[in-house]
């Protein structure tokens, strides 16, 4: 996926993307996926976050995961 300038795409630029696509605040996202609302913004704002996270945020917006190599 890319974003805007054409630029890869991080995790939580697409998880704000996806979010705004459901019209979702990070609050309603956060209780979608069992999580507070700042870890939903620690997210977006690509700050470390754990695989579970990843998993849980992922599930709640209804997104595939996939696991590559480096290129």
């Amino acid at each position: 996926m890319t974003v805007d300038g054409g630029e890869q795409a991080v995790f939580g630029d697409i998880v704000r993307e996806a979010r705004k696509k459901q019209g979702w605040s990070q609050g309603k996202l956060g209780e979608r996926a069992g999580l507070s609302r700042p870890t939903i913004a620690r997210v977006e704002a690509n700050s470390d976050v754990t695989t579970a996270t990843i998993v849980k945020i992922a599930q709640a917006l209804g997104l595939k995961l996939e696991l590559r190599g480096d290129d």
